[in-house]
């Protein structure tokens, strides 16, 4: 059974808004699937197919005037030219809703976009299944460690596939194709080695210099290449919020996972009961938490804007949401006994900001509510956060 994608209504609106929509997001997260439900009978054109590139290599105006009515162009970031082209299509006719666009590579859509088809197109970030997708579906595990280490591509959920086989596949597709896509990376081996150094990252600081001697290139190389797993939906940076607190704050970025099932597979993590007794299995808690308020933002059609704050005393809160200006305050503990109690975290948060709120997202399954502004939920409704 297909899981129905929470994005969806959000999704149904840009079209409403735009003559066309751009969806983002990683390999198999289910972006094609999201595009031809959207639009059930326009023709879909994938550009992965050597054969439909080189048709519009050969007569791109023939190729845009056979689907003026609209299409879906699946992979749009391999023809770059395609853009150029949509643009005087999208200016002639100010319908909205024409055409989607879809694409693995951030950057690469996002540089087209803004050169071409800005004003025009519409933006939506898909990522693999958030929680609350399964929850909907009736697909949700027993344990948190189930879903840190099976992670949310779709296809692992809709086919029961085994996840450790599929996930050593995906990378291997990753590294051999769209890395070389975005940039000439002639040493694979050192890139697949820094892939695996950044897994032993997941929820630190990012250290670039570290980085950098571990795997033996310059610090400029590794800038760029966590540029590459950004850009690929492979990593995401949480950075620092500052206020104006009375200690010096830190200034590097956390470094995060999209998916923790692809997290699990480059630590060597076999099963879900190896996840569990994982000597940093609270990182990865962490990690999952964070990827899945991530997709409920982007589900929602929210800015992404989350941070953390760590301070030179060494004072942390883990997580930091605002909307409309508001900051919330979240701390992120795997175990369930520390459920009941503020976490210090939170105390320091309530000291230096006694008219904001703070959030303990735990591993258990209890709710507390500590007073009017701090609370506690457990793993199973992080859907709502």
């Amino acid at each position: 059974m297909q899981i129905r994608r929470s994005i969806l209504p959000h999704a149904q609106f840009a079209l409403r808004q735009y003559r066309a929509l751009c969806i983002t997001g990683p390999r198999q997260s289910g972006k094609t699937t999201l595009a031809r439900e959207l639009f059930k009978d326009k023709p879909y054109v994938n550009f992965e197919h050597p054969g439909t590139q080189s048709a519009f290599d050969a007569d791109p105006d023939g190729f845009i005037e056979s689907y003026k009515s609209g299409a879906v162009f699946d992979e749009a970031q391999r023809v770059p030219l395609l853009f150029r082209y949509l643009q005087p299509v999208l200016d002639r006719n100010t319908r909205r809703g024409q055409f989607i666009l879809t694409g693995s590579n951030n950057f690469l859509l996002q540089e087209n976009i803004s050169q071409t088809l800005a004003g025009r197109a519409g933006y939506l970030n898909l990522l693999p299944l958030s929680l609350e997708e399964l929850q909907t579906a009736e697909k949700m595990k027993r344990l948190p460690a189930d879903h840190i280490f099976r992670g949310g591509y779709p296809e692992l959920w809709d086919q029961g596939i085994d996840p450790g086989s599929w996930m050593k596949s995906y990378l291997q597709t990753y590294v051999e194709r769209d890395v070389r896509q975005l940039k000439n990376i002639t040493n694979l081996s050192a890139f697949n080695r820094f892939l695996h150094l950044c897994a032993g990252y997941a929820g630190q600081l990012l250290n670039r210099d570290e980085l950098a001697k571990m795997t033996g290139v310059d610090n400029k190389t590794i800038q760029s290449w966590i540029g590459v797993l950004e850009s690929s939906y492979i990593v995401f940076l949480l950075q620092p919020w500052h206020k104006n607190l009375q200690k010096r704050t830190i200034k590097s970025p956390k470094l995060y996972f999209c998916d923790t099932g692809l997290l699990c597979s480059l630590l060597g993590l076999s099963s879900s009961r190896a996840v569990q007794q994982y000597q940093g299995y609270g990182a990865l808690f962490e990690n999952w938490v964070m990827a899945e308020i991530r997709k409920n933002m982007f589900n929602r059609g929210g800015l992404e804007s989350m941070h953390f704050l760590r301070d030179s005393a060494g004072n942390e809160i883990d997580l930091i949401l605002e909307k409309d200006g508001e900051p919330l305050a979240i701390e992120i503990k795997s175990s369930a006994t520390e459920a009941n109690r503020i976490p210090r975290s939170l105390l320091y948060w309530q000291k230096h900001f006694p008219d904001k709120t703070g959030l303990l997202i735990h591993g258990g399954s209890s709710s507390h509510e500590f007073s009017t502004a701090m609370g506690s939920i457990g793993w199973k409704e992080v859907g709502e956060v």
